[in-house]
């Protein structure tokens, strides 16, 4: 039973007896609807052009959609498709003989298409769909065939478009409808910049999809405290996009000047930094400013560990080990291959320079004060969280920490150990919390995040960032994952962790990102538990170019296998297509619908609560006027 109280906040939303059952009739309908297509994908880094190309092609769906819709030649189809995933640059590209006849046939036949698809949801989920101010406009184009409205209708209702020259415009509102109702959901499994092009174009991108949710990858978390000044992590930031070239995402995207750092890296001289060389570049500048800036990193993760002994990180701080030209890792000394280190002071190798100090301040202030990326992190922390539960599927970025018999491992988190969905819990309190307050306390975790051995979003032994750059023997740069990745194709593992997220113990899945599935070497993303699927396979172009989505569907769930992306002139001009190749995971024995999935559940409970204010309006426990007030 609802007390009085959540009964009268329920009633102020919903104030007398039709208005309590009007919205009942609403749920109901919605549970009985199919369950909403669901796109999952995760380690997008930075590539937001392919990314694009998931969204407006649905993971490849919707080419066999519209073939089955519009019965199309091959050339016809793909002409229609690059209006519906680039109707700008397709429009300006081709510009079409006759513009209105163009928008004219688009439209009638975009209006089949969203005819199709509206099916799977309810009147009101498809007008938040349409874009203000034409809900009056596409409900007439939509019911026209079934109020039996005259064979030119859709002419007339679009007719102002093509008067005033506005087809292109007319074209770009009904692909965008298409694109939205395709997707039902866009989850991201975590990771989204880092080694591709563009972080913000990424959440640009995401920004304009009408319903997403984000699991935070240990990627993401980095970006977050950077945002919010924690020093190791603007370091790591800027570090990373030094190494992959990605310049233009912090001065361009963000508007962060690396002015400090091209100062800093001048105590260096003419040294080649032959180890910092950017990946694919020979610039020597930026090279010297990534070792800079490495340095620098070292530094402040080296105090850091030391200052949080809970972590047991203290074996990483690696710098005071470094004698001469050598260094001491794992009980054996090992030749370091860069010696030139004129502001590592062996006395207290932790301590940053003064020239050091003074540009990671101003790197601060830069990360800090950009109004772009604290929207940004704004709406990435908005939108995450630890791990989602989507219809059987427990999704998060990396995994649930354990050891090696399979036992929850703790962090602590507020003075408290926490294990498997505290810890996740315990978690998304910490990153809504430091956007709201900055704790210094609460930087640190977030920064641990990205590189703690029982980080859920990291899940390995070390971050291996100084072996890679000083060490030439590859075994030292192993990075061994937690027991976790292994133990996934056992089904009882699974159906242990499936149950402490509140997932269907037998019939639901893990799924997780973070570590690319190896193909090449004949791993598969669905392991051998059939319980558990990763998905990250590689998106960026720095890991493979390929990639994984998951889809969910009323009818089956299946893998879509990316591959290279050539842009979206590829789509305009030679009608190429991303086409994935897919593996069906399992097909169901009959459409599942929203009340089988754990929204029905939510849907079911807001029905029991409003039924609840009926009676309590019906028996006078709570008045209403019928006026919104109670």
């Amino acid at each position: 039973m609802i007390d009085l109280v959540h009964l009268r906040a329920l009633a102020s939303r919903f104030p007398t007896v039709e208005a309590a059952l009007a919205r009942i009739a609403g749920l109901e309908a919605a549970l009985a609807l199919p369950a909403p297509t669901i796109h999952v994908v995760s380690d997008v880094h930075g590539e937001h052009e392919k990314l694009r190309q998931v969204i407006n092609n649905a993971s490849g769906s919707l080419r066999p959609f519209v073939a089955e819709v519009c019965k199309l030649a091959d050339r016809e189809l793909d002409e229609l498709l690059a209006l519906i995933y680039y109707p700008h640059e397709t429009w300006t590209a081709k510009p079409p003989s006759d513009p209105r006849a163009a928008a004219l046939a688009f439209t009638e036949r975009g209006v089949a298409i969203i005819r199709a698809l509206a099916r799977r949801y309810t009147i009101d989920h498809v007008e938040a769909i349409i874009p203000d101010p034409f809900d009056p406009m596409f409900r007439e184009l939509l019911f026209a065939s079934e109020l039996e409205r005259a064979p030119d209708w859709i002419a007339r209702v679009t007719a102002p478009f093509l008067r005033h020259g506005r087809e292109l415009e007319l074209v770009r509102i009904v692909a965008r409808v298409i694109r939205n109702l395709a997707v039902g959901e866009l989850v991201v499994a975590g990771d989204l910049g880092d080694r591709g092009p563009r972080i913000d174009k990424v959440i640009e991108l995401l920004e304009q999809q009408p319903d997403v949710a984000i699991t935070f990858g240990n990627h993401d978390c980095d970006w977050i405290a950077a945002c919010l000044g924690q020093p190791a992590a603007v370091a790591t930031v800027v570090r990373l996009t030094l190494r992959y070239g990605r310049v233009a995402q912090l001065e361009e995207g963000y508007g962060i000047s690396l002015a400090p750092l091209r100062k800093l890296a001048q105590i260096y001289g003419d040294d080649p930094a032959t180890q910092f060389a950017p990946k694919g570049s020979t610039d020597t500048e930026l090279a010297r400013m990534q070792k800079a800036i490495a340095i620098v990193q070292l530094k402040l993760e080296g105090a850091l560990f030391q200052r949080h002994p809970e972590w047991q990180l203290e074996h990483r701080a690696v710098l005071h080990r470094v004698i001469g030209a050598t260094v001491e890792l794992y009980g054996k000394t090992y030749p370091i291959l860069d010696t030139k280190l004129p502001t590592l002071d062996p006395r207290n190798p932790y301590a940053l320079s003064p020239d050091e100090q003074a540009c990671i301040d101003a790197l601060v202030r830069e990360f800090t004060v950009s109004p772009v990326l604290w929207r940004h992190v704004q709406f990435v922390v908005s939108h995450g969280s630890m791990f989602v539960r989507r219809d059987r599927c427990a999704i998060f970025h990396g995994c649930v920490p354990v050891d090696g018999a399979g036992n929850f491992l703790s962090l602590v988190v507020d003075g408290e150990p926490r294990a498997g969905k505290a810890l996740f819990d315990a978690i998304d309190r910490v990153i809504q919390r430091a956007i709201r307050k900055r704790e210094p306390a609460d930087l640190d975790l977030v920064f641990y995040l990205w590189t703690g051995p029982r980080s859920p979003c990291f899940g390995k032994d070390k971050m291996a960032t100084f072996e890679a750059y000083f060490v030439a023997d590859k075994d030292t740069h192993a990075e061994h994952k937690n027991p976790y990745f292994a133990l996934i194709h056992d089904a009882a593992f699974c159906a242990k962790v499936l149950g402490e997220l509140g997932v269907d113990p037998e019939r639901g899945y893990l799924i997780n990102g973070h570590v690319p599935v190896k193909l090449e070497q004949g791993e598969q993303p669905i392991k051998r538990s059939h319980r558990a699927i990763t998905i990250d396979g590689a998106f960026a172009a720095a890991y493979g170019d390929k990639g994984f989505s998951l889809v969910l569907d009323s009818r089956r769930m299946y893998l879509a296998q990316h591959h290279h992306f050539d842009g979206a002139d590829a789509v305009v001009r030679r009608g190429e297509d991303l086409v994935p190749t897919v593996a069906d995971v399992e097909i169901y024995d009959r459409p599942r619908t929203v009340g089988d999935t754990e929204r029905g559940d939510e849907l079911r409970a807001e029905i029991a609560a409003l039924d609840q204010l009926v009676h309590a309006f019906e028996d006078n426990t709570i008045r209403t006027t019928g006026k919104g007030h109670v």
